[in-house]
């Protein structure tokens, strides 16, 4: 591959809903400048983009794939993102090292949920946004239905097209380009005359084209008042300065068939004319002197400036090992050259250096400032970190992620896989973070959560990929379990076999402690139990609070009195004393109106309108309490209280329920008292299992 300079480079994230054509498209546009000889299918799992053998099994994206596309001596780093709202972490690292976010719209369902969640991602990161509305050759395709729905779910914004479709679903043929006003038919990379029947829709959309582009630049404006009129050059310049400004909420509209290849050559052209070029983007780094803990790179970013490059992928190739997917902000980066990581503060040596298309790995000597690269066999690099010079140490501010929100519990099949079990999911954690695993202290269970049923399966996946085998269960809850009142009991531990017996009476009351944990006393007067033996009293009533009395549950909030008691001058001994603490402590827990506690979530969930009733009916079958509704751009916002147990599979039922359109997050609030009714079952679903 060449070797590009900033100035040549351009960073486009590739984003839409599932299904709406993105990696068909990328195919098309890769086809059109000959980097290969034939359009690949999703459906036949023999595209660039999804060459994971996971993505191919199931014929969806399920990451960000690099594809750099060559056209007209410009290198375009399209990042090819998932659709799949599982991999919103994907998508929101991959908006985040590029420089114009690319909208892909299907033409026939119009905005969906993908589409919502990385247009928000999008206004999060001040990027400007392009729209294509993709699959025109479809059934029931409808560019303006499709339009109008863009502009009613983002009213702030203008949707200007600068393509309009010639023809539609079955009949659609080409694209009509609205600043030349030719058209482009097929693939569009040669241009013939305006179709008579489209002349009049055609001047009407140049017009609004015109306005645009005046409205983006001072002088334009004046010379649009004062002559009515701007030359082709002078659109061309205003709509570009308009794209590029997210200030300006200025959306140029595309129109393509990506399995068709139509529309696709103008897409390309517009992607150097109207995307921003890498030198313009400010840079935020972390600095605990700065004013809210952060400073900035200012543009223009160049080869001569603080490298700062930043790690937004790992993947581990079964061949070469860990791959790191690097974009340099600021820098440049060369091969078999040292570069320090700010982050773990640790210095790497860098061997070659590699442009990714796919799979296929491009080796190069250098890159340089605004480029995309990847690096094999670091030792210390992972996905959120910053690579730069180590006399001038820089760290990239990372994104925030999402808590996830679903969860399974996994058990090793074999011994070899519960060796090498942490170390894979530690690595598949590292590169993905979104995905977390953790032993649960409570449960005693190795707990993977991710952003959904797909994201989790698909880590279980890549584990058994990398060597470890997992069987999956559902999580338990982590109740707890305490006391509502006061009671004391006397327990005798009394045992004699022919040699040194054993003797210990305990005296102890147990007593309800609510938001004050665990607590100890002795209260024990004339010396009826020796001071040594109180720490081994103290020993047993430890040995019951991890695994509990009435269902397996850690006890918590109870205070311990020992007031009373005997001792043998010859049997009695430490173990003695711990065996009637903890024996005692169980026959007063008993006695004093023991219950369980579940945690209880702090729910926010966001739908359309119109499903506003089947959540709220939803949310009172799961024990919930809703405590507000508002509403934010368009959609109903849900706040609500409810137990964990209710919300384990939330995420699979809220898609059924919603098509998709809901999305919901999900943080601890606090534990509570688990009603009457239900608390028996918990019980004795503990006991079948002790069984």
């Amino acid at each position: 591959m060449k070797e590009y300079t900033s100035e040549f480079l351009r960073n486009i994230a590739l984003v839409g809903h599932q299904s709406a054509g993105k990696t068909s498209l990328v195919e098309a546009l890769l086809y059109n400048t000959g980097a290969i000889n034939r359009l690949g299918r999703v459906e036949e799992g023999n595209t660039v983009s999804d060459w994971d053998d996971d993505e191919q099994e199931r014929g969806l994206s399920l990451s960000t794939s690099l594809i750099p596309i060559e056209f007209n001596d410009y290198k375009i780093n399209i990042l090819d993102t998932p659709g799949y709202t599982d991999f919103q972490g994907e998508v929101k690292n991959a908006i985040r090292v590029a420089d114009s976010v690319v909208v892909v719209v299907d033409a026939v369902s119009g905005v969906e949920v993908g589409t919502e969640l990385a247009w928000e991602y999008a206004q999060a990161y001040q990027q400007p946004i392009i729209v294509t509305i993709n699959k025109m050759d479809r059934e029931n395709a409808n560019f303006e239905n499709t339009l109008n729905n863009l502009k009613e779910r983002f009213p702030d914004y203008k949707f200007i097209p600068v393509m309009l479709p010639i023809g539609q679903q079955s009949a659609f043929k080409g694209v009509v380009n609205l600043l030349t006003m030719k058209a482009y038919y097929e693939a569009g990379a040669d241009r013939s005359d305006l179709p008579a029947e489209m002349e009049e829709w055609a001047e009407t959309a140049h017009l609004e084209l015109v306005e645009a582009a005046a409205e983006a630049d001072d002088q334009l404006i004046e010379k649009y008042f004062e002559e009515g009129t701007l030359t082709r050059e002078e659109i061309r310049d205003g709509m570009r300065k308009a794209a590029r400004n997210h200030n300006l909420n200025t959306v140029p509209v595309f129109v393509t068939s990506g399995t068709q290849n139509i529309g696709t050559v103008p897409l390309l052209e517009a992607l150097i004319a109207y995307a921003s070029p890498p030198s313009v983007r400010r840079v935020g780094l972390v600095d605990a002197n700065a004013e809210d803990g952060i400073r900035y790179l200012m543009p223009p970013q160049t080869d001569d400036g603080t490298l700062a490059a930043y790690v937004f992928k790992t993947t581990n190739d079964r061949y070469v090992g860990t791959l790191n997917y690097f974009r340099i902000f600021s820098g440049k980066i060369e091969a078999d050259s040292r570069y320090y990581n700010a982050t773990t503060q640790v210095e790497e040596r860098f061997g070659s250096l590699i442009v990714m298309r796919g799979k296929e790995q491009l080796g190069v000597s250098v890159l340089h400032a605004g480029d995309i690269g990847v690096i094999a066999k670091l030792s210390d690099t992972k996905t959120g970190d910053t690579l730069c010079s180590k006399s001038e140490p820089v760290e990239i501010l990372r994104p925030s992620f999402p808590d996830p929100l679903y969860q399974v519990a996994v058990t090793p099949r074999t011994q070899a896989d519960s060796t090498k079990m942490g170390t894979v999911l530690t690595n598949l954690g590292q590169a993905d973070p979104t995905l977390r695993w953790r032993q649960d202290g409570d449960t005693k269970q190795t707990i993977v959560e991710g952003m959904g049923e797909a994201h989790v399966n698909l880590a279980i996946s890549r584990a058994e990929r990398l060597g470890v085998n997992l069987d999956t269960h559902m999580p338990k809850v982590p109740y707890k379990e305490t006391v509502t009142k006061t009671a004391e009991t006397t327990y005798r531990h009394k045992k004699q076999s022919g040699g040194a017996g054993q003797f210990a009476e305990v005296s102890l009351r147990v007593i309800p402690n609510p938001g004050e944990g665990y607590v100890y006393e002795t209260n024990i007067f004339g010396g009826s139990i020796s001071q040594s033996f109180w720490p081994s009293i103290d020993k047993g009533v430890h040995s019951v609070l991890g695994e509990g009395v009435i269902a397996g549950f850690p006890v918590v909030d109870v205070k311990v009195v020992v007031f009373d008691g005997k001792e043998h001058p010859v049997d009695s001994k430490d173990i003695a004393f711990q065996i009637a603490g903890r024996e005692g402590f169980k026959e007063a827990f008993m006695a004093a109106g023991p219950v369980l506690q579940e945690p209880i979530m702090d729910v926010r969930i966001t739908v359309p309108d119109s499903m506003m009733g089947d959540i709220m009916g939803d949310l009172n079958t799961r024990r919930g309490r809703v405590q507000g509704m508002d509403t934010e751009a368009g959609k109903s916002v849900v706040s609500a209280q409810v137990p964990l147990a209710e919300m384990l599979r939330y995420g699979n039922d809220l898609r059924s329920m919603t098509g998709g359109r809901g999305i919901y997050t999900m943080s601890f609030n606090r534990y509570e008292q688990v009603p009457s009714h239900i608390a028996p079952e918990v019980i004795n679903a503990h006991k079948v299992a002790e069984a």
